[in-house]
């Protein structure tokens, strides 16, 4: 009988210490930053070969679509059958269509990126949706769409460090951190650059730098890099040619290059708007665009395959030199619209590496003129590594993440800082003329407020109906005076919201008042109505604290009713100034100090 006994006791103690490892498991994640550390290494690992995968299969289906070697880049092949490159993209349009039809019928939500699920919802990304968006990206980008895998790199490598984050169950700030790890260890195994990947992730994707997400970042970009190169070798190396002496005299061209490459920026962002408003006016169902637009990019690309998929072989093609300035202009013109087309149609992709490539023919564009500028001193492989890193600034944004791109790329010094000049160039005139990045710009499209992935979801979380309270005095609006100060006695209440006949808001007394103008004045008022304010001004329980913040400012009052809609006006509770911004000044400083690790789990 013991025997029995014991052998059925077992399974609940082995349940119980597995479930004991398993919480220290998750408390070592969250109480640590070494915690941290170890769970970067993991996403620095599948970040690398996520993007060594990726990259595998676009190359493969680049080398069975369009008949070249896997050796060979898409956009500097040589492909004689022009009507495979006209029905390639189209075909990709085609089968992109029917997935977004089937996708329409199965998944109503939006998916969210890195950048938004950092900025409103605390780091929480679907993996689902990023396997969705990664294969989307590879059928945009095999069929020669003018798009990069960068998009899919970063949404596939995120959504892994936010599922394994929300598998520890850690806090928002780790959250947002391991997001950032992913998107790190994407962008430095797609470039070969630890620092620019980290860079990136700090600027775009976390939106600050700390010294807690420092190390975390770093080691994820940095393991995703050795990953990478082991899995794919050197294929992700972006070789430039030589590089020159750099004089000072060479700043001037290259911060007037800066603000050229603003301005292209600009209107590549304002072109892709402009073919979605188009294609939306038309009223064209959604999975039929793509295939639309692979016939305006299989055009191009008749014309030259150069337009096709990111550029990583046109790059390199262009960059050996030779090529007349006209021929440049033409080839920066189609891949400008090609691109714009592709990601305007429904094609899913980014601009990373193509927004490169845009930037480097126009920093050779520019080699002609800038010799009457300056002695002559800069080549045109010069001022094509400023104008890609330009360029970059202008669309994706982030000025350091760049600049170390540039000197990753060339290890050299000298043109680092005439980089880092021209790109803070581009950076200013474009957040002072158009205050938008790609991303954030097609955030302002959709109807969202963000700007960057600086955490501001927790501000839409603390809502008015979180703040009010709920037990509010009401009186009719009827009522005689005498009435009025015999239900409320001086000191029951501050003031006291009145309703019409309809039960309705129709205003705030303030007791104090009714009380004072009995005694003080001279011709004393004889109705309710003598004393209401705010007829106007209330709160939604919707609003969030700094939208309540703002109409408190507005109409100088102490505290608002609360109604439940514009069309009822019934009044739910009601919310006081002081309350509100004491509530929002502690959230504040709570997500300051978690942000700096003054706060643990």
């Amino acid at each position: 009988m013991r025997l029995i006994e014991t052998v059925s006791a077992a399974p609940p103690v082995k349940a119980l210490v597995a479930r004991l490892k398993l919480v220290k498991r998750k408390a070592f994640a969250r109480g640590s930053e070494i915690g941290l550390i170890f769970s970067s290494i993991a996403i620095g690992l599948a970040a690398g070969a996520a993007v060594s995968g990726m990259s595998w299969v676009s190359r493969s289906m680049h080398s069975m679509i369009f008949g070249i070697g896997m050796s060979e880049w898409l956009s500097s092949s040589t492909i004689d059958n022009k009507l495979l490159v006209l029905l390639a993209p189209i075909c990709g349009g085609i089968l992109l269509g029917l997935f977004l039809y089937i996708l329409s019928r199965k998944r109503k939500r939006q998916i969210v990126d890195p950048i938004e699920a950092n900025a409103l919802f605390g780091g929480r990304i679907s993996l689902t949706d990023s396997v969705i968006v990664a294969v989307q990206n590879l059928i945009s980008n095999g069929f020669g769409a003018s798009v990069g895998l960068e998009a899919g790199y970063t949404q596939l490598s995120a959504g892994i460090g936010s599922k394994l984050g929300t598998k520890l169950r850690l806090r928002r700030e780790d959250m947002r951190i391991l997001v950032g790890c992913g998107a790190a260890g994407a962008i430095a195994a797609a470039f070969n650059a630890p620092l620019t990947g980290a860079f990136y992730a700090f600027e775009l994707i976390i939106g600050t730098y700390s010294m807690v997400a420092l190390a975390p970042v770093v080691i994820s970009a940095i393991i995703a890099t050795f990953v990478a190169r082991a899995l794919s070798g050197d294929s992700f190396l972006i070789e430039v040619g030589e590089i020159g002496i750099i004089t000072p005299a060479d700043y001037l061209p290259a911060i007037l290059l800066g603000a050229i490459c603003a301005g292209a920026g600009i209107l590549i962002m304002q072109g892709v708007a402009l073919v979605e408003e188009l294609a939306r006016k038309s009223s064209t169902p959604a999975f039929v665009r793509p295939a639309i637009g692979g016939i305006v990019v299989g055009l191009l690309a008749m014309v030259t395959p150069q337009v096709l998929s990111a550029g990583h072989g046109a790059l390199h093609l262009n960059l050996d030199g030779g090529t007349p300035v006209h021929l440049l202009l033409g080839i920066l013109l189609m891949k400008s619209l090609a691109s714009a087309v592709s990601i305007g149609s429904g094609f899913r992709g980014g601009l990373f590496f193509a927004s490169l490539f845009m930037g480097s023919l126009i920093g050779m564009i520019f080699a002609a003129p800038a010799d009457y500028i300056t002695s002559g001193s800069l080549t045109p492989t010069v001022l094509a590594v400023v104008g890609m890193s330009a360029l970059a600034v202008a669309i994706i944004g982030g000025p350091l993440t760049m600049t170390f791109l540039a000197l990753e790329i060339t290890a050299d010094f000298p043109i680092t800082a005439l980089v880092l000049a021209a790109v803070i160039t581009s950076s200013v005139v474009v957040r002072t003329t158009f205050g938008y990045s790609f991303a954030t710009w097609r955030f302002h499209l959709r109807g969202e407020s963000i700007r960057s992935a600086h955490d501001v979801g927790w501000i839409r979380t603390l809502t008015v109906d979180k703040l009010m309270r709920a037990d509010v005095k009401c009186a009719r609006l009827g009522a005689s005076l005498d009435e009025f100060r015999e239900a409320f006695p001086l000191g029951s209440a501050k003031r006291v919201i009145l309703l019409d006949d309809d039960e309705r808001y129709a205003g705030i007394i303030s007791l104090p008042d009714v009380y004072a103008d009995e005694v003080e004045a001279t011709k004393p008022r004889t109705q309710l109505a003598d004393f209401i304010g705010h007829e106007n001004d209330f709160l939604l329980p919707n609003m969030n604290a700094k939208q309540a913040a703002g109409i408190f400012d507005q109409s100088h009052a102490e505290a608002l009713a609360v109604i439940n809609n514009l069309i009822d006006r019934r009044v739910v509770g009601q919310l006081s100034e002081a309350h509100t911004l004491r509530r929002y000044s502690e959230e504040l400083d709570r997500q300051r100090r978690e942000a700096v690790g003054e706060l643990q789990a």
